[in-house]
């Protein structure tokens, strides 16, 4: 299961990580993040060993969502040594989160 991401944990998991960090912006309520959630789940799997694959509840973690202006969700997120260097708003494909992950961590 991809890691759940908190205003608590975001710091030292994300932002202190030497990995490429791929952060899905989410809410219970959202239709779409729920169509994605399934991708999420397996590049979780798929990359677990090099990169961490997490999700932010935008209603439990309004800190991390504000931090990083996140108006609409579903809303990707790739970060690299602490900065936002990929996103992507709206419902996607594996391969093009796959694609975009890859870059990053060639």
């Amino acid at each position: 299961m991809a890691k759940e991401i908190t205003d608590g944990n975001f710091e030292e998991t994300v932002l202190k990580s030497n990995q490429v960090a791929l952060l899905d912006f989410w809410a219970q309520w959202c239709g779409p993040c729920r169509a994605i959630a399934p991708i999420i789940e397996d590049l979780y799997n798929e990359y677990q060993d090099k990169a961490v694959i997490g999700k932010v509840d935008v209603d439990t973690n309004q800190e991390i969502a504000m931090q990083y202006n996140i108006r609409s969700i579903p809303t990707i997120l790739i970060i690299k040594n602490g900065e936002v260097v990929d996103r992507h708003v709206g419902s996607t494909t594996k391969q093009v989160l796959k694609d975009k992950l890859d870059k990053y961590l060639a």
